[in-house]
């Protein structure tokens, strides 16, 4: 699996507007309208302020992959977005979150929801990838940034 096919040129929000997680999960869900129209943005970001009252997606390193299932979805989408100032996500190591990507599932797709976690956790790893995310100015350099290394995985 690649991310680029499920991660949409136009879901990419190069700086948000954001002050809290609320915000962050709207913000991106916004985003994610811009290729799935159909989606109902209120009911999205309560399954998705749902999963994070089980635990914060903020998984630390100024990472966030907050994610969430939905009925009558039928692929995988992404949104992704990017925060210079970093906004508070209850990340596990108490620091501000700088980069988020937001993962929506249909509610049956339990094997290639995690591998797309997988996936996009693997890529994160790369302090190299996390640094060229933070530095690219535009939202076709941030494109091109992970299609870079969406090719090495």
């Amino acid at each position: 699996m690649k991310i680029l096919d499920i991660l949409h040129r136009d879901c990419i929000v190069p700086e948000l507007n954001s002050q809290n997680k609320r915000e962050v999960l709207e913000e991106l869900t916004g985003a994610l309208l811009k290729s799935k129209g159909n989606l109902n943005k209120e009911a999205l970001v309560e399954v998705l302020l749902e999963r994070e009252r089980l635990g914060s997606t903020g998984i630390g390193d100024g990472i966030a992959i907050p994610h969430g299932k939905i009925p009558d979805l039928d692929e995988l989408v992404l949104s992704f977005g990017r925060s210079d100032r970093g906004i508070e996500f209850d990340s596990m190591d108490g620091r501000p979150t700088h980069l988020f990507f937001l993962l929506i599932a249909p509610e049956n797709s339990a094997g290639i929801h995690l591998r797309a976690l997988a996936k996009i956790s693997r890529l994160l790893k790369s302090a190299h990838f996390r640094q060229r995310l933070m530095e690219a100015g535009t939202k076709e350099e941030i494109f091109r940034v992970i299609q870079e290394e969406d090719k090495e995985f």
